[in-house]
Parts: structure tokens; C-alpha cells; sequence
């Protein structure tokens, strides 16, 4: 696994001491020896992780932690804060600054070089997802990355799993009135509680009698459905190398017991807000293929979404030997509509035509939106008799009731040309050409008509 590591620290020897161990382990690494340019490293850099000394003079750690949190440019980057600090208030004073993580000096080499690992998993994982969400710009990516989930006041759904009743009690206790709180004391139903119910965090003790806690976090973390669900461990003193082979395993965090609330509540949202953060990344990439591939006005698919998969319908067609057929709709003397009643007016006209049109065909039917007031329907495993019954009964329904428009109605009618594919040799083209064809002959017939003889 190779990284780029910033190092801050006001101190020489502390730097040259990270740096050492970090090029060890084959990542590369930046310095920076005040805040201030460490914040312009990141701002101008491709930085993974930021290893971030707290007493600094100027500008101290807490403070370049909150700027970098607060840019929506460099929010993303994770923070292990270092410090010779080992008062739980510090830490807790770090993590609400926004810090990934809080190491005390000395730092335990295996320690910190899991640390850096797991978190650059999980750098590596945002950085994909932002660099698909940022692809488009009508998104609203930089809206996206500038929003403070921190401060979101929905509670998190958090599932607790642990076996001994007063550890329950008792962070039952310190998380009351701050999370939505579930409870689970069996591993088994733990991990399948988990998988069907939609949790920010989960929290796995390691105080069971006779199971592996580390066997559940490794099965949370093969799931699809929890592979991106944070683990927070709660261990025992003396468990460093469990810790350990957690963090390689994939766990987020861990506390050691006894377990401070102010640590505990801090360390629960860091792991809520990065889950949250990479969550709506991940709707925004959801959303941009939606967009990519479905007309916004109707609902319906557009014309790219229509170009890339006729094809395949037709090679599928042809290679089972099963008919298809296709239907192009244009709606008669739209622009006339358009001239009456202005855009809004047609825009509710072809949104309430395209609502009738779905209706009237079936679910594994193509039906988009081909550009304008034009529409192509396509139907595989349908002669061309029954996609013309299909295309005159679609005829029907539009003319057989007025559209709405405001608190006006006005009459609508729509010409249909089919087409069907021919045996022996025939092409995409040839379909939608003799499809186009028909349509031109309602068109000129009169409107208002289904014409399919060149199907």
C-alpha cells in the first residue's frame, strides 16, 4: 500500500523520526513545520493522511485541524493528531476538531502504522467516490462538500454488541439521549441484525466467552450490505494485539476500557460523519448515472439511454429468433400548444402524456423520451399485429381525454408509425428508418392515426 504522508511538527528530530518510519513502510512523505504551510500543502498537494503535532507555536494543531475541516477542499483528508498530551480531554478536544484519530508520544510504531493504513483504505475509498460525483457539475458536489455533517442533528442508529449486561448498562447510559441505541448480546444475531437494519456505526465488544470478536468484524466487513459500516472495538487493557489485527482487518476505531464518555461520543460521530459524507457521495453518483440516462422533464429514458440498449434488444432479438418491434410517437401540433399556453403548459402536456404512455405499455417495454414532443416505444417478444393493437390503443387513450393545463383543457392527439423486425437481413437503422417512415405517413394522412405498413 503506498500513500502520501504529510508530517507537521514544529520540531526537526520528531519529523525526521516519522519520516523514517513511514519510508520503512514505503509511503511517501511530505513536511511541513507550522500550520500554516501545512495547510497550504494540502490545499496544493495530493496529501492521504496528515500525522499532526498539537503543540505548535502560532498556529497549533487544534486550530490547522479545524481550517482543514472546515475547506470543503481538504475536508476529506484524515487527521492523526500526535501530541505529548495523554489527558482524555485533549483527546476529546482533538477528535471534535475534527481528527480522525489522537495518538499520544511515544508512538508505537505498529500502532501508528495501522492507523495509516486502515485510514488510507479509507482516503482511498472517498477519493474514488469524489472523483466520480465530481464528473458532472449539476450535482451540486461543491454544495455537497461544503455542508458541516458534523453538525447534522439526526441521531445516529448505533448497534451495541456485547454480551455482559453491565457493560450494556453502562454505555447504554453514556450514549443515552445522543444516539439511537440497539442492543444485541448474541454475535449471531448481532451480524445478522446488522445487515438487515440500516446502522451508522456499530460497536463490538471483545469480552466474549466463547467467541472471536475479530471473526465478526471480518464477516461485517465481507457483507456487501456492512462493508462500508464503521466498527468501533471496545477492548480490554492488554489487547494491543487484537487492536491490531482488528485495524489490518478493517475496524475504524477502538477504545480501551474503561471507556470515557466525552472520548466515546466524540470518536461515535467522527465515524458517523465520514460514513455520512461518503453515503451522500455515493447517492450523488447514484443520481448523476440516473441523470445520465433518464430524461428529466418525463421520467422516462432519453435518447442515450435509447441508443445504447436498442441495439442489444435487437442483436437479442435476432440471435433467439424472437420478434421486436418499435413505435415512434409524435404529438400533433405541439408547437401550436407551445404558442397557446407557453412552455410550462406544453412541458405539463408532455409529462402527463408520458404518464399515459407508460401506462399503457409493459414493464419490460423501452419507453423514452426520443427529443421534443417525439417518444419511442420498444417491445421485444411483440409481432408487429400486436404492437399496432398496442400503438392504437395508446392512440386512444390520448385523445379520449383532454390534458389539464392550469385550469384550462385542451384537446391532444398523437400519430404513431410502427415497425417490426424483418426476418433475414435487417439493422437498427432499417428498424427505425421504416419506423420513421410510418410515422411520416400518419403525419401527412391526417394525424391522429396509427400507420404500421411498413412494419
Amino acid at each position: 500500500m503506498t500513500a502520501r504522508i504529510l508530517v507537521v511538527d514544529d520540531i526537526p528530530a520528531n519529523v525526521r523520526l516519522l519520516e523514517v518510519r513511514l519510508l520503512a513502510e514505503y509511503f511517501e512523505v511530505l513536511t511541513a513545520s507550522n500550520g500554516a504551510d501545512a495547510i497550504e500543502t494540502c490545499e496544493n498537494s495530493k496529501v492521504d493522511v496528515v500525522l499532526l503535532d498539537v503543540m505548535m507555536p502560532e498556529m497549533d494543531g487544534f486550530e490547522v485541524c479545524r481550517r482543514l475541516k472546515s475547506d470543503p477542499a481538504t475536508s476529506h483528508i484524515p487527521i492523526i493528531m500526535i501530541t505529548a498530551l495523554d489527558q482524555i480531554a485533549d483527546r476529546v478536544r482533538g477528535l471534535e476538531a475534527g481528527a480522525d484519530d489522537f495518538l499520544t508520544k511515544p508512538v508505537n510504531d505498529l500502532q501508528l502504522m495501522t492507523r495509516v493504513k486502515s485510514l488510507v483504505r479509507l482516503k482511498t475509498l472517498t477519493d474514488e467516490l469524489r472523483l466520480r460525483a465530481s464528473t458532472t457539475r449539476n450535482i451540486g458536489i461543491e454544495e455537497l462538500l461544503s455542508r458541516n455533517l458534523a453538525a447534522d442533528d439526526l441521531k445516529p442508529k448505533v448497534l451495541l454488541i456485547d454480551e455482559r449486561r453491565p457493560s450494556v448498562e453502562r454505555v447504554q447510559k453514556m450514549l443515552r439521549n445522543r444516539v439511537d441505541l440497539d442492543v444485541a448480546t448474541d454475535p449471531h444475531a448481532g451480524f445478522f441484525q446488522a445487515a438487515e437494519t440500516p446502522y451508522e456505526c456499530v460497536l463490538v465488544s471483545t469480552g466474549f466467552a466463547d467467541f472471536d470478536p475479530l471473526r465478526l468484524c471480518s464477516q461485517l466487513r465481507s457483507l456487501d450490505r456492512t462493508r462500508f459500516l464503521p466498527i468501533i472495538l471496545l477492548a480490554e487493557e492488554g489487547e494491543e494485539e487484537r487492536i491490531i489485527r482488528g485495524l489490518e482487518l478493517g475496524i475504524n476505531d477502538y477504545l480501551i476500557r474503561p471507556v470515557d464518555q466525552q472520548e466515546l461520543t466524540a470518536r461515535l460521530r467522527t465515524q458517523v460523519r465520514r460514513k455520512r459524507y461518503n453515503d451522500q457521495l455515493r447517492a450523488s453518483v447514484t443520481q448523476t448515472i440516473e441523470m445520465a440516462v433518464t430524461d428529466g422533464l418525463t421520467g422516462l429514458h432519453n435518447r442515450r439511454y435509447l441508443d445504447s440498449h436498442l441495439q442489444t434488444l435487437f442483436d437479442r432479438a435476432v440471435a433467439r429468433r424472437r420478434p421486436l418491434s418499435v413505435m415512434i410517437t409524435d404529438l400533433d401540433r405541439f408547437k401550436a400548444i407551445n404558442d397557446t399556453h407557453g412552455h410550462d403548459g406544453g412541458d405539463q402536456v408532455l409529462r402527463e402524456f408520458a404518464r399515459r404512455l407508460r401506462k399503457n405499455v409493459r414493464g419490460i417495454d423501452l419507453a423514452c423520451r426520443y427529443g421534443g414532443e417525439e417518444f419511442v416505444v420498444v417491445m421485444p417478444d411483440t409481432e408487429g399485429a400486436v404492437a399496432e393493437k398496442v400503438a392504437e390503443r395508446v392512440r386512444a387513450e390520448i385523445a379520449s381525454q383532454p390534458f389539464v393545463i392550469g385550469t384550462q383543457t385542451v384537446e391532444v392527439t398523437v400519430s404513431v408509425g410502427v415497425s417490426c423486425v424483418l426476418k433475414g437481413q435487417d439493422s437498427v437503422a432499417a428498424l427505425m428508418k421504416r419506423a420513421d417512415l410510418a410515422l411520416y405517413e400518419a403525419k401527412s394522412g391526417g394525424r391522429n392515426r396509427v400507420v404500421a405498413k411498413a412494419a
